[in-house]
């Protein structure tokens, strides 16, 4: 930063020091809080004529931070979600100022009372069984292209991968050598779990890297997919895969393919099928990486198959036979009817 004032001063220690080294955040959360607070000095800019060589602490109060985030829902329509994701950032930033500006100590505390606001819930989009069949048959496996793009496909939906989480895959992170074939993913907060692989799935990975020769690259960090240029994937990459053969599926069968399919949905729908296999929610929470067990019941929520059979199972008769109970309408002679039982 060019400024030397002590907004400038705590703005990158925040991001050089106290983010990587103290909270360990991963770098989607370093790239998340950095658009929020890019934003707010365009804001603080703009909105307030507040330049950024001007910019102090003394300007980050309670009152502003809370004027910037209508700004963000009601002048440039953000969502509830972006508008909250903004609110963590600058959350996490006082929290760290707390420790090292004492002497707005109350400010921060203000600003840290400044509540999240409740989205909307929506239930999750995913494909059936025969869906996500039907994805996989589309790549054209003759070509080196269609199976490395078979690969990547059918690990997100095996895995239940976040995108970040496949983009940030290497060599290293593969085991499909010896049983038990396992993948090691690095998520939200650099979490690390592991998540088993199945035959079926570890087959496809397996010739993958075989044919690219990938077991024999001494350096094992390299990433595991890459693009055209040899580097590693990106998000978008991920998505143009995915949305090039969900069209393909989608004109074969458009029932299966209603509403808006992303590669999210493919994580999603892992959890489902699990679900509906009857796999306990703690189990389906390690292989998700959901901190709790609360962040997953939204599948459980969402699956009407599974709530139908439920009451299916539980379903007890108590109301009259109807059709037994008007067998007489068959015969217009009730009285004959009544000395026939």
């Amino acid at each position: 930063m060019i400024t030397n004032t002590d907004f400038a001063k705590h703005i990158s220690r925040f991001f050089s020091d106290y983010l990587l080294n103290e909270r360990g955040a991963s770098k989607n959360t370093v790239a998340s809080y950095r658009d929020a607070f890019i934003q707010f000095i365009d804001y603080m800019k703009e909105i307030k004529g507040i330049p950024v060589e001007k910019l102090t602490l003394f300007n980050l109060t309670n009152r502003i931070v809370a004027d910037y985030l209508n700004w963000l829902v009601d002048i440039r329509k953000c969502s509830i979600s972006t508008r909250n994701y903004r609110l963590a950032a600058i959350h996490s930033f006082v929290s760290y100022l707390q420790y090292v500006s004492l002497e707005y100590m109350d400010e921060w505390q203000k600003i840290k009372s400044i509540k999240f606001v409740r989205c909307s819930s929506q239930s999750p989009s995913y494909l059936t069984i025969e869906g996500i069949k039907l994805l996989l048959e589309q790549p054209d496996i003759s070509t080196v292209n269609g199976r490395r793009h078979l690969s990547i496909l059918s690990l997100m939906y095996a895995t239940g991968a976040r995108v970040s989480e496949i983009v940030n895959l290497q060599i290293q992170s593969v085991q499909i050598q010896a049983k038990p074939y396992t993948v090691k993913l690095i998520g939200k907060g650099n979490k690390a779990r592991i998540v088993p692989l199945l035959d079926e799935d570890s087959q496809v990975l397996r010739r993958y890297m075989e044919e690219h020769h990938l077991f024999d690259f001494r350096d094992k960090s390299i990433p595991l997919f890459i693009n055209k240029r040899n580097e590693k994937m990106t998000r978008s990459g991920l998505a143009y895969i995915l949305n090039t053969y969900v069209a393909m599926a989608k004109q074969l069968r458009p029932e299966l393919f209603s509403g808006t399919i992303s590669c999210h949905s493919l994580r999603h729908s892992k959890a489902m099928h699990l679900l509906q296999a009857g796999v306990p929610l703690i189990y389906i929470r390690d292989i998700l990486g959901h901190v709790s067990s609360v962040t997953t019941e939204v599948y459980a929520r969402a699956d009407s198959k599974a709530k139908r059979e439920a009451i299916e199972k539980a379903y007890t008769q108590v109301n009259p036979n109807i059709v037994k109970d008007r067998e007489w309408e068959k015969d217009n002679d009730l009285r004959t009817w009544l000395k026939g039982l």
